[in-house]
């Protein structure tokens, strides 16, 4: 029998490797089931169902272990509990430590196997609650004032006081349209509503790390009130102008003054109410115009909250909208410097600046302003690349331009415009004037030095290497075959055939050559009295007949 009920005791060990058993001795009860552990903020509650419902005398107890404790720890608040839950909020716990629970069941001196609880980190698994919500009315708005979740004392959240943003959902109760607002502070304002009109609003908060959403509390509802016979000013905004800061807004009634305060952002991170902490700008304290300029060196970079509120004797109004402003976008940026140059009936600009500065990294927007120089209509060009190139202008005519850079940013800060520069365009066709011109003086140069490069190299070969052969234009002109013989070499001279026909009265030379054309003769006649005939056969008698013939002529003469 023994030996069956440690097989069966074995058995359940095995078979619920969570549940340990009891002290030696000891009757065995069934354990609670479904235990679980619910953390909303700082309230802890171990929740579980009885394995027997019909038993109401039992009891249940739970004990804890921390890592750096090996032993288990009587849980306060959960010991000899009849009911099914119990509430271990008061035990001073760290958060951040891995925690151990486990609960048995209890009927006189008889115990249940233990139920342990997994390990688990208070701090993850804890749920945010509902933050708290404090209202104010006024005639257009709402004030809101957020508590974060937990007590004031808060360990659960106590290193994320700063961390927490927070949804608002806002509606007219007697519509129930709900309208969705997201906020990061603790303190808001909702403007845009209607006086004496019941609102209605819910909010929940979340962390961002871990990622964590809560849930929304309970409505709670106000009247905003009656209309204030002065109105809060609108449109509040933020400019800059050379080293001040321009804080504008808009009015409908005249004869009223201004007054402007500032608030640093992290005044509203910090809990409890800020009101005091608004501080009134100097050169805004009573102003009548709807604007007010501060010097730029009164805020050091940061995040800051502006307000202007009107005033007409004793009666003042709401404070306006706040203005939430980041001064670092407000960065003075310096004038740029343009060059111009005129091609045919363009302008090519370009933007730069005399010295480097870190603000040439961020994104900066150019705008180019020109300007025919004898009118007053002036066109824009706005984009990203600081070279411009101006197309389609008049011939010939001076046109001016100015420039200057934009920040890309939501300040959308601008600098002031540089030294406008006047240029005047050119003929649209000079400039191919003057390449044509440049390409056939070029071409001219390098005709002369080829044509007195050949002069010299001609005079050279005639000097030193005399040519055998004629010229090619002597050639020409001598191409009779006559007279081109006179200027062949012996070995290419043609045959002539030459005799004398004696006559009484006269002699006769009859010459026969023959060409290519044909053959033809020639007939000399002189006057002689001599008579006889002569052969020439070579140059020489040919000489010597001649010199006869002539010297008989003037014999007889």
């Amino acid at each position: 029998m023994l030996a069956i009920l440690g097989a069966t005791t074995l058995v359940l060990v095995a078979g619920s490797p969570l549940m340990l058993p009891t002290a030696p001795g000891g009757i065995n009860l069934n354990p609670p089931q479904n235990v679980q552990v619910y953390l909303i903020d700082d309230s802890f509650t171990l929740m579980w169902n009885r394995s027997d419902e019909s038993d109401t005398n039992m009891t249940f107890s739970a004990e804890y272990q921390i890592p750096k404790l090996d032993n288990w720890i009587k849980l306060p608040g959960c010991q000899y509990i009849a009911g099914t839950k119990c509430d271990f909020s008061s035990v001073k716990l760290n958060v951040y430590d891995k925690l151990k629970l486990r609960l048995r069941a209890e009927k006189g001196n008889n115990t249940s196997l233990w139920h342990e609880v997994g390990s688990f980190v208070p701090f993850l698994k804890a749920h945010i609650g509902p933050p708290g919500i404090h209202l104010e009315a006024e005639d257009k708005a709402i004030i809101i004032h957020i508590s974060r979740p937990g007590k004031k004392d808060s360990v659960m959240w106590a290193q994320d006081n700063f961390a927490f943003t927070y949804d608002i959902v806002l509606w007219r109760k007697s519509s129930g349209e709900e309208k969705r607002i997201e906020t990061i502070h603790r303190r808001d304002k909702i403007f845009k509503l209607s006086p004496e009109t019941t609102y209605c609003v819910k909010v929940k908060a979340k962390l961002l790390v871990p990622l964590k959403q809560g849930a929304y509390g309970g409505a709670h509802c106000i009247n905003t009130t009656v209309e204030h016979p002065l109105p809060a000013p609108e449109n509040v905004e933020m400019d800059m102008k050379r080293d001040s800061y321009v804080l504008k807004w808009d009015y409908a009634n005249a004869n009223v003054t201004f007054r402007a305060q500032w608030l640093n952002d992290f005044s509203k991170w910090n809990p409890g109410n800020y009101s005091d902490d608004w501080k009134l700008i100097p050169s805004c304290e009573s102003v009548k115009s709807r604007h007010c300029i501060f010097p730029q060196s009164n805020f050091s970079e940061g995040t800051y909250f502006f307000r202007v509120q009107a005033s007409n004797g004793n009666n003042t109004s709401f404070w306006s909208e706040e203005k939430e402003v980041d001064t670092s976008v407000y960065n003075l940026l310096p004038s740029p410097v343009i060059t111009v140059k005129s091609i045919s009936d363009s302008l090519r600009v370009s933007v730069g600046f005399l010295e480097d500065s870190d603000f040439l990294e961020d994104s900066l927007i150019y705008e180019v302003i020109f300007w025919e120089n004898t009118s007053n209509i002036e066109e824009k060009i706005m984009q990203k690349s600081p070279e411009f190139t101006i197309v389609n202008l008049q011939l010939r005519t001076v046109y001016c331009v100015k420039a200057r850079v934009h920040k890309d940013s939501p300040g959308h800060q601008s600098s002031e415009f540089s030294d406008p520069v006047c240029k005047k365009t050119e003929s649209r066709n000079s400039s191919t004037i003057w390449i044509i011109a440049g390409i056939f003086a070029v071409l001219v140069f390098i005709l002369i030095i080829i044509y007195a490069v050949k002069s010299l190299l001609r005079c050279f070969n005639y000097t030193f290497f005399p040519s055998l052969k004629p010229f090619s234009n002597i050639d020409e002109y001598f191409s009779e075959p006559p007279l081109k013989n006179l200027l062949l070499l012996t070995s290419e001279e043609q045959t002539e055939s030459c005799f004398v026909i004696e006559n009484t009265d006269v002699i006769v030379i009859v010459e026969e050559m023959s060409q290519s054309e044909g053959d033809h003769k020639k007939y000399n006649s002189q006057t002689s009295q001599d008579s006889g005939n002569y052969s020439i056969e070579d140059e020489n008698m040919e000489s010597r007949t001649n010199e006869e013939l002539l010297r008989k002529e003037t014999d007889s003469e």
